[in-house]
């Protein structure tokens, strides 16, 4: 998969204490590098075998990362994201918490799965609130296009699961089409339509205040295919 187009911008940011202690002490804890020369063994790099791995792209501040890990101690997630403040928040609450089922990835998440992640290894890929890039002239910036739902599907073991959510209802519209329309995936959603937020998903704030002030949210949840040939 070639990509020119990135799906965010670097924006310089007021970064707190506690965020950069997290930066400075203890991301060597929890960091995987972008630049080893090949995948990574899930195993080796959270010290057990058999548990099942998630991605997390964009993970923002960290809350439902962490929460999600929290919960579900038997798995292992990866989180990608390139906002310091973000990264160094979700290092400070793993550390205080001595969390050990959490990586943190620094990098372009397509660069991440195109080269670090081995087919057919991840239990599943979350993508909550990815910038929605709004303007029309701007859609070819939004991260979920077809092209990277198939790199995507290529990942995730066969059973495994592709989650999005998002509070902008043009982009649910364009996710939905997206996901239905790529053949080695399934709606989890019998009606075909959009899913019920999971008690998986925690309920961040920010979500909280929209449905304050009657703002929708939208789950996209797709199954990769057990008949699926693709490897």
């Amino acid at each position: 998969m070639q990509r020119k187009i990135k799906s965010y911008v670097l924006r310089a940011g007021r970064i707190s204490n506690r965020q950069q202690q997290g930066l400075d002490l203890w991301l060597q804890n929890y960091e995987l590098k972008f630049d080893e020369p090949s995948p990574w063994d899930f195993a080796k790099e959270f010290g057990r075998d058999d548990a099942d791995t998630i991605v997390e792209i964009g993970f923002g501040m960290g809350t439902s990362l962490f929460t999600m890990a929290v919960n579900n101690p038997q798995c292992n997630y990866i989180g990608i994201e390139v906002h310091k403040a973000g990264v160094g928040s979700l290092i400070a609450d793993l550390h205080d918490h001595q969390m050990t089922n959490v990586r943190v990835v620094i990098h372009d998440a397509v660069e991440v799965l195109q080269t670090k992640i081995k087919a057919n290894s991840l239990a599943g890929v979350q993508i909550f609130f990815p910038d929605p890039w709004h303007k029309k002239r701007h859609h070819k910036r939004r991260l979920i296009q077809s092209e990277f739902i198939k790199m995507l599907v290529k990942k995730i073991r066969q059973g495994g699961f592709i989650h999005c959510a998002t509070d902008w209802q043009d982009y649910a519209e364009h996710i939905l089409n997206v996901l239905s329309s790529e053949p080695a995936l399934y709606n989890q959603q019998s009606n075909g339509g959009y899913s019920p937020r999971p008690d998986s998903r925690p309920l961040t704030k920010f979500e909280q205040r929209g449905e304050r002030l009657g703002h929708g949210v939208w789950d996209l949840i797709f199954i990769k295919n057990k008949d699926t040939g693709q490897d």
